[in-house]
């Protein structure tokens, strides 16, 4: 049985444009909005990751700009596809400047569209995308810090600014 690393890491990008809107995308397999963003591969770096998520999932080129938010989530849970555990997930949130180009979707976005700010919160439901966008829109320097678990619900254990 092959086994996951003792962690994932994974980034995800708030992205806005000039006209104070948040970039989102519709996960095509669970069928949620989410941020733009997914696991950095090997030997790739956090940066550069975000910024091939964001052109694969959505079409759009980014500048990263500000590291908000580092997110743990500590449950583990069986895995799938041959894997073993499913371990702990590292999330690195980064706030990012739309440069250009023109939206997609992908293997993995079945959406991707552009909201007011206001909006964004109509769109997504997951608890830990919650805390993530009011990490962004707190944001005054520091970064928020979250540990969590996902399964078998949702359940914030630690939320501090570091």
């Amino acid at each position: 049985m092959k086994q996951f690393p003792t962690h994932i890491v994974a980034v995800d990008g708030i992205i806005e444009n000039d006209n104070n809107e948040i970039l989102l995308v519709k996960d095509r397999h669970k069928g949620i909005y989410t941020f733009p963003g997914g696991q950095v591969e090997a030997g790739e770096n956090l940066i550069d990751a975000l910024i091939r998520e964001v052109k694969e999932e959505t079409g759009v080129d980014v500048e990263i700009k500000k590291l908000i938010c580092i997110s743990s989530n500590t449950a583990t849970y069986p895995g799938h596809s041959g894997y073993g555990t499913v371990p702990t997930k590292v999330m690195f949130s980064f706030t990012c400047k739309y440069l250009g180009g023109e939206l997609i979707t992908s293997y993995e976005t079945s959406e991707s569209l552009w909201l007011d700010k206001d909006r964004v919160l109509n769109y997504i439901t997951s608890p830990n995308l919650v805390e993530r966008l009011e990490s962004y829109l707190n944001f005054q320097g520091d970064i928020q810090y979250l540990e969590y678990i996902t399964k078998p619900e949702y359940d914030l254990k630690l939320k501090r600014l570091i």
